[in-house]
């Protein structure tokens, strides 16, 4: 292709949905602070007639869709072009040839290409063959599959089990109190765990969106998604718990400090609400003006960086499931479907669970409530002895004798279940978990060898029948189901240890 031609009849600036200054001549189009697409890496692909009147289509979506569904649409012509090098693109041909690669799960790429072409002809360009367009009308497309992690509760993907949330949830705690967890990234996880709202929410917060009112503490979300809306233009606000309002308030408290120290002088009083809750401090410059850089995205994270925390988090707490005995992967989307599917499982509808999940509409919310995955309404002795090896909830050491503690010479180290000791806490400092039931899922604790551990172990799962029976309400006769499988751990290795004893 004549790229100096290209480039002469292309000389023309336009802004993108997000406000970025984009030439159409440029190799790549940076059109959000997520989004960066190679467009010229389809010169070779088609005329130089039809490579002009493809920049000018994508242009067009540039200028008034999300930077997003652009990317997804270079993507899919891209892929269509790649596969169809052979024939004479948008030719019938070439459409009948793609469509035999497409399986039923990826035959909505066709059906994205589809809406791409009919726009082409629609703004008045040439080079679609008008039997083309009338084949693609004739087609009947399958749409892009939904809900398949969900419904099929995908040990990987799907929705985590209260067992598996309630782990990643005390062990995120823990890791933050103990300096292996980055402020940020635990305000992301907990922010998507409390919430359930997607990555571009939580990138795009400013410090305006924090709300207190009297005992009452709200994130003012800006929408995602929204056709036809730039960023933050439309927001829904959420009411929050006082601990995800406390920690996130460390997070803005951080903020401040850091554009200070980097500014050497202090924040404007009416520039401080506009500052980005989750800066991208690559993108500041300390030379240019702060309210000019306060306008618009650049100053956000990527959407990616809830992606990657996300990865540090799995990492810094290495919650084991019950299901599979492997660490369980965390990802942004996994709680977000475990808020969808508990909302279920309560007997919520489609219209309080779009609400919940910020749908506008209640079209892909319907996999929540279609086939319930079957859950756990009990568990007895031989069940929680069983999944407690895959779980190991159970984190401290198990020790033979109260001799051979850490702390084991120190009587008020014993912990105790109101009539007989069970085992030491190493802990030096203060504690005011409720013991002994807390201590079993605590690293500081070490149970003896001996100690009444199955009594405990009944006693918890009496207590579980007798709610489920007197609430019949799952989740909350579920709450304990961790601790539970931490006991019947300490169980199991109690048997095995003196086993190995025995055979010795």
């Amino acid at each position: 292709m004549n790229m100096p031609a290209v480039e002469a009849s292309a000389a023309q600036e336009f802004y993108s949905r997000e406000g970025y200054r984009v030439n159409l001549s440029d190799e790549r189009w940076k059109l959000s602070k997520d989004v960066d697409i190679p467009i010229s890496s389809l010169t070779d692909k088609l005329s130089i007639d039809k490579y002009l009147a493809f920049r000018n289509v994508f242009a067009f979506y540039a200028k008034s869709s999300s930077p997003s569904h652009l990317q997804n649409l270079f993507y899919r012509c891209k892929d269509y072009l790649e596969s169809t090098v052979e024939q004479s693109p948008f030719s019938v041909e070439s459409l009948i040839s793609y469509r035999s690669t497409l399986d039923t799960k990826t035959e909505w790429y066709l059906g994205t290409l589809r809406g791409f072409v009919r726009q082409w002809v629609a703004l008045g360009y040439t080079g679609i063959p008008s039997e083309a367009l009338v084949l693609l009308d004739k087609w009947t497309l399958k749409g892009n599959e939904k809900g398949y992690a969900v419904q099929s509760m995908c040990p990987d993907r799907g929705p985590l089990t209260d067992i598996e949330m309630e782990g990643v949830i005390a062990t995120i705690i823990t890791a933050y109190s103990e300096n292996r967890l980055e402020l940020t990234d635990a305000c992301y996880a907990m922010t998507l765990i409390m919430t359930g709202r997607r990555p571009a929410q939580i990138t795009g917060l400013k410090l305006i969106d924090l709300i207190e009112q009297p005992n009452r503490y709200f994130i003012n979300f800006p929408r995602a998604k929204q056709r036809n809306q730039p960023w933050r233009s439309t927001f829904k606000k959420l009411e929050i718990a006082e601990d995800l309002w406390l920690l996130l308030q460390q997070q803005v408290l951080t903020v401040k400090q850091t554009f200070a120290h980097r500014m050497g002088t202090e924040i404007p009083e009416e520039l401080a609400p506009d500052l980005p809750l989750f800066p991208a401090w690559k993108a500041f410059d300390v030379q240019s003006e702060l309210k000019e850089q306060l306008i618009g995205d650049r100053l956000h994270v990527p959407n990616d960086s809830v992606r990657r925390a996300m990865a540090r988090v799995e990492k810094a707490v290495n919650v084991i499931s019950e299901r599979t005995g492997q660490p369980v992967h965390l990802n942004p989307n996994r709680f977000r479907y475990t808020l969808g599917t508990n909302l279920a499982r309560e007997g919520k509808g489609v219209y309080i669970i779009a609400e919940a999940l910020d749908h506008s509409d209640t079209q892909n919310v319907g996999v929540y409530v279609r086939n319930i995955p079957e859950i756990v309404e009990r568990i007895d002795k031989a069940v929680a002895l069983q999944l407690a090896p895959l779980a190991q909830a159970f984190r401290g050491i198990l020790v033979k004798a109260e001799s051979e503690a850490s702390r084991g010479s120190d009587p008020s180290s014993r912990i105790s279940n109101e009539t007989e000791n069970l085992g030491t806490c190493g802990s030096y400092g203060f504690c005011n978990a409720l013991a002994p039931m807390a201590c079993y899922s605590c690293k500081y604790f070490q149970p003896w060898l001996d100690g009444p551990h199955e009594a405990v172990l009944d006693r918890l799962i009496l207590e579980r029948d007798s709610i489920l029976e007197q609430t019949q309400d799952r989740k909350i006769a579920a709450i304990n189901d961790r601790l539970i499988l931490a006991v019947s751990d300490v169980i199991n290795r109690c048997n095995s240890m003196k086993c190995g004893m025995s055979r010795d």
